[in-house]
């Protein structure tokens, strides 16, 4: 008795007996993945062929058959899979007897809920359709007899897969532009945080275009490791439908946990992990794929041209393909690079890393061939590596884009992870922050990219690519990544051969490099401190040099949002200040600036009405990179008495008129008023961005600003309210906030470093936090990446003096509290 046999046994051949078998099944936990889907497809085709049956009797129709095309047809049903169906028929029975034929085949399928994707063809219809619509020949090329005329489908089937090879010339092409149109559409899966496991690149729609290449019998896609992807994806899909109870392909955030459990793996990334492994081989395998097709097509073109040549009297051969020497044992043959006919992989340790530096330096993908032999013929590298080994890598990573496709070929057979084993950890490793465009190994290798065109600004390139492909080798570990990192990156750089004085300026890069990104955006520029901790980090002006670019090639690999003419010159302008430190220049302790034209104009204003004046100045447009054009930003300048509340007031009013602030700074000053007195003022600079890019007026500002001072505003509520009116989409549950006192920060303020989930008004509570505590604010520097917001506050008591160290425990502990 088979599986089908044995779940339907006993049950009525109706809809409600198909209902509840099919309810058993899915929900029998012992049995998923393929086994499970062919059972369903089993299940689904016996009670569709009683249907059919009953109808065709019932309308008198012979000459008829119903086919399963598409997914159904391959017998890949998912729990809420659409049922692709066709009726054929072969003309002979009049119209209305096929209309009655159908209705008792889709009615009770419509009745149970189910989706159905159908049509009624005569053969002839089919094929004319299939040769209109590339997507109605791709799904019948999986046509599948379920029921009624086999003869009729088998004729079919022959006729479809005649057309499409005749056609493969004109089609194959129409079929790689589909695919290139929907990976831009989608993007690529194994970078998506909430991929489409069906149509973004490497997913099934992609594994199912393999297959028609494959029957083209153009070219064959690689088949090691594909069949298990194909199969993965597909139970994700699976898992998901079933965790989801709808008919969705989008692994969204929230439901990963949930997908993960249902398929009996640890969390979430170890799902996305197991996700972007599978379609790393689905991309590598297209792309291997297309690359023959288009070498096949073109050789085909070739062929009446030499017929022509021949039919003149003129005998042609068909020419050799040149073969153009890259390096030794390398050579480019038919725009792919091959081994030489002399070359000795078991004797050639290092011409595995040779090839690909040759490949990424000319611009070509390494055969599939030669990348498959060289990883069951060469032997391991010695440990350290020679020099020659070094030189290639380093070349490998300088070569810019092209590196890319190069690495990438190298991981798709495991060659990475054996010249480099600590690289298994962050293989498919997933970034949860969205700011990140890549996965860990991915964004490593990005940042050698973008590192490539910055080694003519640092003396020793070779350190900085290194660096920037083992920066975040550490995530995935315990604990910082950046500490984690340094160890790592010691034994890496070892095993590859750099001697102890390069190893360890490599692992200061790696353990620092953040350091100045996070210091410049996020501390006090003229704080003699704050330059001196960088300088002691660093410590040569050398390693300075090459954290600059490291920093600028990490960010600007991380993601549009992680990089800006703002924070370059931020990063620059701190950059300068260590250099002199290290150069033997003590940084100078600033004086007091006094206020601008502008501040002191508002100043007087501010005095003459006590009320507070303010103005909004927009900075000109500067050129960001790639000859776009960013805007700095937008200083807001306020004068006003100083009095309590003045940061969460003017914060609230800023988040109501949707500006972002980027950096603040709060001074008090004495000025005398009119009648010689002294008074005390607080000035304001804060830099700010409009959200939508207008900017509020004024005179609104200083309107809700005069109502928030007064208590005639309700920022609080208002904020709440318009988060109810736009509530953001939901998803995973952010982590809870984080609120620490710097060590060391300043020795004219503390430092309490908060970092939170951002969203509209978090400045203001953090200034309701911090008014609550006594404490006067000096400046804040505000810092936004994605969803998370890490802010620093230069705070000082009452007296203008740093907090003694309990007591800047205890505001931190205040301010967390109020956040949570």
């Amino acid at each position: 008795m088979t599986s089908t046999e044995a779940i339907t046994e006993s049950e009525d051949s109706g809809p409600s007996g198909y209902a509840a078998a099919r309810l058993r099944l899915l929900q029998q936990e012992a049995r998923s993945g393929p086994p499970r889907r062919a059972a369903l497809a089993r299940l689904t085709d016996d009670w569709l062929t009683g249907l059919f049956t009953s109808a065709a009797t019932r309308a008198g129709v012979r000459g008829a058959a119903l086919v399963a095309v598409g997914g159904y047809g391959r017998g890949e049903l998912s729990p809420r899979s659409d049922l692709d169906l066709l009726l054929l028929h072969d003309g002979t029975a009049d119209a209305a007897a096929i209309s009655a034929l159908a209705d008792g085949i889709w009615y009770p399928v419509w009745d149970l809920g189910l989706a159905l994707d159908h049509s009624v063809r005569t053969p002839g219809e089919a094929r004319k359709t299939a040769g209109e619509d590339l997507k109605v020949q791709l799904g019948l090329l999986d046509a599948r007899p379920v029921a009624g005329d086999l003869g009729l489908v088998a004729s079919l089937r022959t006729a479809i897969l005649a057309d499409w090879r005749n056609q493969a010339p004109k089609r194959l092409p129409a079929l790689h532009e589909l695919c290139q149109e929907r990976a831009e559409r989608m993007g690529e899966l194994q970078f998506l945080l909430e991929p489409d496991l069906k149509e973004a690149r490497g997913g099934l729609r992609d594994a199912t275009a393999l297959r028609a290449v494959a029957a083209s019998w153009v070219a064959d896609a690689p088949r090691e490791g594909l069949t298990e992807a194909r199969r993965t994806l597909l139970d994700a899909r699976d898992a998901l439908h079933l965790t989801t109870g709808r008919a969705t392909d989008r692994l969204a955030l929230q439901e990963q946990d949930q997908v993960a459990e249902a398929l009996g793996l640890m969390d979430a990334d170890a799902l996305l992990r197991q996700v972007y492994e599978a379609a790393r081989t689905v991309s590598y395998a297209t792309d291997v794929t297309w690359r023959e097709v288009n070498r096949v097509l073109r050789a085909r073109s070739v062929r009446p041209r030499l017929r022509a040549m021949l039919s003149g009297g003129r005998v042609a051969a068909k020419p050799a393909p040149e073969r153009a020497p890259l390096a030794d044992g390398v050579v480019e043959a038919d725009g792919e690079v091959v081994l030489a006919r002399a070359a000795r992989p078991d004797r050639d340790p290092v011409l595995t890393l040779r090839a690909a530096a040759a490949a990424a330096e000319a611009g070509l993908p390494l055969s599939r061939h030669l990348v498959r032999h060289l990883a069951t013929t060469v032997r391991p590298l010695p440990v350290p590596w020679p020099p020659e080994a070094r030189e290639e890598l380093v070349t490998l990573l300088g070569a810019g884009e092209s590196t890319v496709g190069v690495w990438e070929a190298l991981e798709a057979e495991g060659i990475i992870t054996r010249l480099l084993p600590d690289w298994e950890r962050v293989h498919c490793r997933p970034q949860r922050n969205p700011v990140h465009t890549w996965t860990v190994d991915r964004h490593l290798v990005e940042t050698a990219v973008r590192a490539a065109s910055l080694t003519r600004r640092v003396h020793r390139p070779d350190l900085l690519l290194v660096a920037a492909l083992l920066h975040d080798i550490g995530k995935g570990w315990p604990g910082d990544h950046s500490v984690a990192g340094e160890v790592i990156a010691r034994d890496m750089a070892t095993r590859i051969g750099f001697d102890k004085h390069d190893v360890g300026v490599i692992a200061t890069l790696v353990r620092h490099h953040l350091l100045l990104v996070d210091t410049a955006t996020r501390r006090d520029l003229d704080d003699p401190a704050t330059v001196r901790s960088v300088a002691e980090a660093v410590s040569t002006a050398s390693t300075l040099e090459l954290l600059h670019a490291l920093t600028e090639a990490d960010a600007l690999a991380t993601g549009p949002a992680a990089w800006s003419t703002w924070r370059a010159s931020l990063v620059t302008d701190l950059v300068k200040r260590v250099a002199a430190v290290l150069a033997g220049e003590a940084p100078e302790e600033p004086e007091e600036a006094a206020p601008s034209a502008e501040h002191e104009r508002l100043a007087i204003e501010a005095l003459r009405t006590g009320e507070p004046a303010l103005t909004l100045h927009t900075h000109p447009e500067e050129p960001a990179g790639d000859g776009e054009v960013e805007p700095v930003g937008v200083e807001l300048l306020i004068a006003l008495p100083d009095r309590p509340g003045v940061l969460p007031a003017a914060a609230g009013v800023l988040a109501l008129h949707r500006l972002t602030v980027r950096a603040a700074d709060l001074r008090a000053v004495e000025l005398p008023n009119e009648v010689g007195e002294r008074a005390d003022l607080l000035l304001l600079s804060w830099r700010v961005a409009a959200e939508y890019g207008s900017l509020p007026q004024a005179v609104r500002l200083r309107a809700d600003l005069v109502r928030a001072l007064d208590g005639s505003l309700d920022i609080r509520a208002r904020l709440a309210e318009r988060e109810a009116a736009y509530p953001r989409r939901r998803g995973v549950k952010a982590p809870p906030p984080r609120v620490t006192v710097a060590a060391a920060g300043s020795r004219r303020a503390t430092v309490i470093e908060v970092r939170a989930q951002d969203a509209p008004g978090l400045l203001h509570r953090i200034g309701n936090a911090l008014e609550g505590c006594a404490v006067r604010v000096r400046s804040a520097h505000v810092s936004t990446l994605g969803a998370n917001a890490v802010d620093a506050f230069y705070v000082t008591g009452t007296d203008g003096e740093p907090l003694p160290q309990i007591r800047a425990a205890e505001v931190a502990r205040e301010v967390e509290k109020a956040l949570g």
